[in-house]
């Protein structure tokens, strides 16, 4: 008898299926040979301190460090648990061989070990690894089962970052609230390997707006034939200077000296990984990461899109031949992968990279007609972001023109920049505007403010011009959002010197794809952050933390850098645990040891509220009175609680060049132009506006 354990009970009955096994019992399937279990995700943890020794149960400075000489495993303490274990326990006693069908990865491999340990396993085992969930895959994956041997590096690799993660964690936790936490009854201060670092950039964002003193300048443009010039001085510092150069060109015709026309072409946007997804779904539709993360992770396990926990944009070569069999059948986009299926398929080195590619590839769709799996309107809304990304991925970059022109005023120079859309390509894929303009941003950091340049303007031509003097500041930078955090963790190699440590984060970055937005909703539970509207401020608490720990390895990128990049050595096999345990122990040492020398009296009041910090945007100096105050409706924070104008049933989503309806795939072809619904309002301002050109009434508030 063969016994193959999944991580869920919907996992366990689709393989149940494929193989054969359809009769149902207590807690497993059985048939043709085969019973198919499950381990309701952690089923195992690493015991507690007072499960090693009567000293650890209770908080205490005169017990740290603590390091268990062997760490152990424990049943979580749950009925549920602890029924499904006995299960698969006496089903392995049963069993011939052991199949693991637990998530592919990391933390997929850590659980499914474990809860085999604890069973006292002792048969061969065999692994099964797939990139998707589809009956096709595992058929493939059952045919090509590994030897679980081959994923112990990556298992030690888990059981590395665990133990760490205790050490750190756990240890630092105790001594920073032993020794700061203030206040009747105080709560714990929590410290993590992730957590705090991530809290220090929201911390150290917070603190440069804070600190940020703006500064004035001018710059002058000036407008000839419906172009806009920009001179070339760039900004100027003083005002008087700046309306010395506007009394200079004032009665003078502009004249051009230069016209240069180059063409250009844009590479469609990479496939999505995990991160890149996340924000954006933020960006587009005020998703949180974690939503997103539990959307994505549906329409996996209804077999519509791949594995999503990955940090790759790339696919391997093999997944080239499969293409043609997805397109078709993804029937609701016929008429864009019509073009693709059409010719010989690109294969593009930014898209197919075997090097790239490690135990998983990007986000993409599977060959299972999405019109046939039920979906809900957000995880359609997700869907068709992968679909389209994936789509464009095998158009043809967009062609475009840019025309430079260069001219005098009385010897002041300008410069106008324009571009023109000559083949659209893969921004065809979007539709209306995208198509034919780069977007807004693009636009600005090209410095391309006109579209394209009048082509009957010639060298040498003069006329009268618009001259204008504009007074602009330097502008802080911008709060995060959920999003704009991600990437920050994702990228956060950009602090460190270490160019080694540097590329390690590069890929890993603060934490792993699969864990960023778990970090950032613990640091939200523990009132370290707190919203401000779709920006993210740190409390008074997080700031406070922050400014006490002095040891830069606990707050700093420098930490994640060193983890990430022996954690992954050791999923190579080319650096032992034991000296990554060591290490880990000897710093933890230093840390205790610096701290309780800490003579600084500094504490940290655990019971304040979860609003931003004093002093920060949206922040106050001052205790909030104890007026009562009137109700209030629920806030509209995000797109989806603005309800279509029309059909009332889908939500607004905002597009490249308007905002649509979320049921558009329902018939719904509502559309709000930005020039009558600016691209920059917020949710709660666009209900607003819709409530009163459309005189909804109630329609367009928070659902």
């Amino acid at each position: 008898m063969k016994l193959c354990v999944a991580e869920k009970p919907s996992v366990a009955r689709d393989i149940a299926a494929i193989l054969g096994a359809n009769d149902r019992h207590d807690g497993y399937y059985e048939g043709n040979g085969y019973r198919v279990t499950w381990t309701l995700g952690h089923l195992c943890e690493l015991k507690e301190p007072a499960d090693y020794t009567e000293m650890w149960k209770r908080w205490s400075l005169q017990a740290l460090p603590m390091f268990p000489q062997r760490f152990g495993i424990k049943l979580k303490e749950d009925a549920g648990v602890q029924r499904q274990f006995r299960c698969i326990e006496a089903l392995i006693k049963q069993s011939d061989e052991l199949i693991n069908c637990g998530d592919a990865g990391q933390e997929g491999e850590l659980i499914q070990r474990w809860v085999y340990q604890l069973a006292g396993c002792t048969i061969p085992v065999k692994r099964l690894w797939v990139n998707s969930m589809t009956d096709q895959a595992l058929r493939e994956g059952f045919d090509h089962l590994l030897d679980a041997k081959e994923k112990d590096n990556l298992y030690y690799a888990g059981l590395s970052r665990a133990i760490g993660d205790w050490l750190l964690g756990i240890n630092a936790t105790r001594l920073y609230t032993l020794k700061y936490a203030s206040g009747y009854g105080r709560n714990v201060l929590s410290i993590g390997r992730v957590q705090t670092p991530t809290l220090a950039l929201v911390v150290a964002r917070q603190r440069e707006i804070e600190h940020f003193v703006p500064e004035d300048y001018w710059e002058i443009k000036t407008l000839y034939r419906g172009v806009t010039f920009n001179s070339t001085q760039g900004r100027y510092k003083t005002e008087g200077e700046a309306s010395q150069v506007m009394e200079r060109i004032a009665e003078f015709p502009l004249t051009v000296t230069s016209i240069e026309k180059k063409k250009g072409k844009e590479a469609p946007p990479r496939l999505f990984d995990l991160t890149s997804l996340q924000v954006e779904c933020n960006k587009k539709f005020n998703f949180g990461a974690d939503t997103t993360l539990q959307l994505i992770q549906s329409l996996y396990e209804k077999k519509v899109t791949t594995y999503p926990r990955v940090d790759t944009t790339y696919l391997s070569d093999d997944i080239y031949p499969k293409v043609p069999e997805v397109m078709r059948a993804m029937s609701p986009y016929a008429s864009l992968t019509q073009p693709v299926l059409a010719s010989k398929l690109r294969k593009s080195k930014k898209t197919f990279d075997n090097a790239k590619v490690t135990d998983h590839h990007a986000i993409i769709p599977t060959n299972v007609d999405p019109v046939a799996v039920p979906m809900s309107r957000d995880e359609k809304l997700v869907y068709d972001t992968i679909a389209k990304r994936f789509i464009a991925a095998f158009y043809p970059d967009c062609e475009f023109a840019t025309t430079t022109v260069m001219a005098t005023v009385n010897d002041c120079g300008f410069k106008a920049t324009g571009k023109q859309v000559l083949k659209p390509g893969w921004r065809a894929v979007y539709g209306g505007a995208a198509a034919s303009a780069q977007s807004d941003e693009a636009k600005a950091a090209d410095g391309d403010t006109n579209g394209a340049i009048p082509p009957d303007m010639a060298v040498g031509e003069s006329g009268p011009h618009e001259p204008s003097l504009l007074k602009k500041s330097t502008q802080p930078p911008k709060l995060y959002t959920e999003g704009t955090l991600l990437r920050a963790m994702e990228t956060a190699g950009k602090t460190v010197d270490d160019d080694d440590l540097r590329e390690a984060m590069k890929e890993n970055g603060i934490g792993r794809p699969s864990t960023r937005a778990a970090i950032i909703e613990t640091l939200f539970k523990r009132h370290y952050i707190a919203h401000q509207r779709k920006s993210i401020v740190a409390t008074q608490a997080g700031c406070q933390l922050i400014d006490t720990i002095k040891e830069e390895l606990l707050k700093s990128a420098k930490l994640t850098g060193v983890w990430e990049a022996k954690l992954r050595q050791i999923e190579r096999g080319e650096y032992p645990p034991r000296q990554f345990i060591d290490s880990l122990k000897s710093m933890v040492s230093q840390i205790v040891l610096n701290v309780l020398s800490d003579n600084s009296g500094s504490a940290i009041d655990t019971h304040q509220g979860d609003g931003p910090a004093p002093g920060t945007p949206g922040g106050s100096g001052t205790a909030a009175t104890s007026a009562p105050k009137r109700p209030r409706a629920k806030r509209i924070t995000r797109f989806e609680q603005v309800a279509c104008p029309v059909c009332g049933k889908g939500h607004m989503v905002k597009g490249n060049n308007a905002y649509g309806c979320s049921d558009w795939a329902s018939g719904c072809h509502t559309a709000l132009p930005f020039d009558q619904y600016p691209p920059d309002l917020t949710p709660a301002k666009l209900a607003r506006l819709i409530k009163k050109n459309f005189n909804t009434g109630s329609k367009a508030t928070a659902s």
